[in-house]
């Protein structure tokens, strides 16, 4: 029964990793389709004349209060 339980939990763990190679695997292809999309952006707003990204919109809640706007 011991060599069961070794064996089993030998395959589980043999599965475990295969699926852990499998998923980052799948993260860095995905990684290299994000890099590479980035760089046809950039690549399409220079041919635009566009330099830069635009800042984020600023959230209301993010706004630092000043002593005025405290009272």
């Amino acid at each position: 029964m011991t060599a069961f339980y070794h064996m089993f939990l030998l395959y589980v763990l043999i599965l475990n990793r295969n699926l852990l190679d499998n998923f980052d695997g799948s993260l860095d292809d995905m990684g290299g389709r994000i890099n590479e999309l980035e760089q046809s952006i950039n690549d399409l707003r220079a041919e635009m004349g566009v330099e830069g990204t635009p800042p984020p919109p600023s959230k209301s809640g993010d706004e630092p209060k000043t002593p005025a706007d405290s009272t």
